[in-house]
């Protein structure tokens, strides 16, 4: 089996993630890492038994040991370097959000596909095996049509206009950062919404504290909330016609759901690792069978997604 070399670009808390799963995975190594800070990015590749620490992203993509690239960095930062890997025909895996809005993600699957290169969106909960349970029961109507969908992601994390998630230039605030995750299990489980409204509550710089989201569809309703300095149960509950399916918290990462129908029933998936490793074996199948976009996290989707997170902000009046 095809051994897959990778470099990471950005070596925040979600490379940490990443890496650390990276190293449970056979016929998987970590290559080569980059930081803007030479000091950082050898401490990393010491860490994590990288053979190359690059203080240049350009030095990175070049590289032609690399077969693959995961993009880490801030999201205003996101098309720049995702286009830079595949302009030296890495294959990209880019963090959530894709970009910071339609004609970024446009212009980064344009170039992916001129280049013929696989491009896919690092949205990791969609491989979890607890989210693909969900999505098979909720498609097999064993409960019934889906009523309604209640979803939030809140957290509280104090003031801090250093950090890249208060800064409004890299894109921060509690929408594209979080309130992407119920997003995300609406519109996969749901569909487009045929309305949405939408309001928030924003800090003095223009960046949004928390956002409460409508999706109304013809059968049903989703209640989608986000929140960076306010504590949520962060949870999915659908409810449906013959019961209730409950993702329990943290939906968005390896956990258990609670299926009530003549009875509660708990599903314990068993993940013993953060959960990043079905994203990564998921991309490096795709390499090793030379595939250009995923069957799952397709273009399609990434394009849905970046579409409803830009209607919301026009909704909110939030402008980057």
């Amino acid at each position: 089996m095809q051994n897959i070399k990778w470099g990471i670009i950005g070596l925040g808390n979600i490379a940490r993630k990443f890496a650390d799963d990276l190293q449970k995975i056979p016929n998987a190594e970590l290559f080569a890492v980059a930081s803007r800070s030479k000091v950082r990015s050898e401490q990393f590749a010491a860490e994590y038994k990288a053979q190359k620490a690059y203080d240049s992203y350009a030095e990175l993509a070049e590289d032609n040991n690399i077969d693959a690239v995961y993009i880490a960095t801030p999201h205003s930062f996101h098309k720049d370097h995702s286009i830079l890997c595949m302009l030296h025909n890495k294959a990209v895996l880019c963090e959530k959000p894709l970009a910071m809005n339609y004609l970024e993600v446009s212009e980064m699957i344009a170039v992916a596909k001129t280049q013929n290169v696989l491009f896919m969106e690092a949205l990791w909960t969609y491989f979890l095996p607890h989210y693909q349970y969900v999505l098979n029961l909720i498609k097999s109507k064993a409960l019934g049509e889906v009523i309604s969908l209640e979803a939030d992601f809140g957290f509280h994390k104090p003031f801090d206009s250093e950090n890249r998630l208060f800064k409004k230039e890299v894109g921060g605030g509690s929408l594209l950062d979080v309130g992407i995750y119920p997003i995300f299990v609406a519109l996969t489980t749901l569909g487009i919404p045929q309305e949405i409204e939408a309001s928030a509550t924003f800090f003095e710089n223009g960046i949004d504290a928390d956002c409460t989201i409508a999706f109304t569809y013809p059968k049903a309703k989703a209640i989608l909330k986000s929140a960076i300095q306010k504590e949520t149960a962060t949870e999915a509950i659908f409810t449906c016609e013959l019961g209730k399916i409950i993702i329990s918290s943290p939906f968005y990462s390896p956990t258990t759901v609670v299926v009530e129908k003549n009875g509660i029933e708990t599903i314990d998936f068993g993940v013993k690792t953060i959960g990043y490793n079905y994203e990564i074996e998921h991309f490096n199948a795709l390499i090793r069978d030379r595939k250009k976009e995923s069957d799952l996290m397709t273009f399609e989707c990434s394009e849905l997604l970046i579409k409803t997170l830009d209607t919301v902000r026009e909704k909110i009046r939030l402008v980057y």
